[in-house]
């Protein structure tokens, strides 16, 4: 089985601002706007060397995202930055009938999705955003899994014409995908071979699918490992070629089952190759107040819950 390692821990957001940071050096269309949350979105880097791009627009979410489509008329490519829940619930109405409906070249990044937001809570911590925006005709949602792929991620939505929604997230995760990679938007990664199981993760859940399946090789299960890391366009073919060969599937995702990637999962399924389907995710509930890890553990989000729901789901196969 293959393995991974990394040598460090970075959170996905300074992907994201590292990413922004060398796309106004390349091109000088791009425009960013933030929500009176800099610092959190590691835009500064960008607001220094660029200041005539940038745009604080403070805590006017609605209005941000109403610019934002504006400025795609003159040419721009406007990259807005707040925190998910603030991204999608907050302005929903504002990205379907500014953004989406009007198909404006318009990238929301969001950032401190899930519930590894942790302390703030509840009310910050948003697990219907990928169903929400999943749902918009001709936008395309990205939850990458790393440091790496969010920056490569970054760097690619750029050159895609369309709206966008990028998915990052606030502690910091292993880095164990290549510096160098090229992120194809709609294109799954198979990260492990495997014969008797497909695990399909998005996000922070894909390290936690990679130590899962080594957990799992140990009790003689080969699990073949997948990052999909475009919810939309949904690679159909990656997903298909593994279930054909090992007829059982786990996904996992922070975020609720309901709307998820795994809902995505199950409708290629049903209309392709029916096989056995457990899900990873939050049970339609909203989160609480805590440290990622001590939220990870409870939701069952985590290496842990992964092997136990692939045994179970393996015996009910038999």
């Amino acid at each position: 089985m293959k393995k991974f390692n990394f040598k460090e821990k970075k959170d996905t957001r300074s992907g994201f601002g590292d990413g922004l940071t060398q796309l106004g050096k390349t091109n000088k269309n791009i425009v960013a706007l933030c929500a009176d949350l800099t610092g959190s979105l590691k835009m500064n880097e960008f607001k220094e060397k660029y200041p005539e791009r940038f745009f604080q627009i403070g805590i006017a979410e609605a209005n941000m995202m109403g610019i934002a489509a504006g400025m795609t008329i003159g040419g721009k490519i406007p990259f807005t930055g707040t925190f998910a829940n603030f991204s999608t619930g907050r302005v929903y109405d504002q990205i379907r009938q500014s953004i989406a409906y009007s198909d404006k070249n318009v990238k929301i990044c969001a950032s401190h999705a899930g519930i590894t937001l942790g302390e703030d809570g509840a009310t910050h911590q948003i697990l219907e955003d990928i169903g929400m925006m999943k749902m918009l005709p001709g936008m395309t949602v990205i939850n990458p899994c790393d440091y790496n792929q969010t920056k490569a991620a970054t760097i690619a939505i750029a050159s895609h014409e369309g709206p966008v929604y990028l998915r990052f997230g606030r502690p910091k995760v292993p880095v164990f995908t290549s510096e160098n990679q090229k992120f194809e938007i709609g294109k799954g990664v198979k990260l492990i071979d495997g014969k008797d199981i497909t695990i399909i993760a998005t996000g922070h859940l894909v390290w936690e699918s990679i130590v899962a399946a080594d957990k799992l090789s140990e009790k003689n299960i080969s699990a073949e490992v997948i990052n999909i890391h475009t919810i939309k366009p949904l690679d159909k073919e990656i997903i298909l070629k593994s279930v054909k060969k090992t007829k059982c599937v786990i996904t996992a995702e922070e975020h609720n089952y309901l709307g998820g990637l795994g809902e995505s999962v199950s409708r290629v399924l049903t209309k392709n190759y029916p096989v056995f389907q457990d899900f990873i995710a939050t049970n339609d509930t909203f989160g609480e107040s805590g440290t990622p890890e001590e939220l990870m553990k409870k939701y069952g989000l985590n290496a842990d819950n992964i092997v136990k729901k692939s045994i179970n789901l393996l015996n009910s196969k038999s």
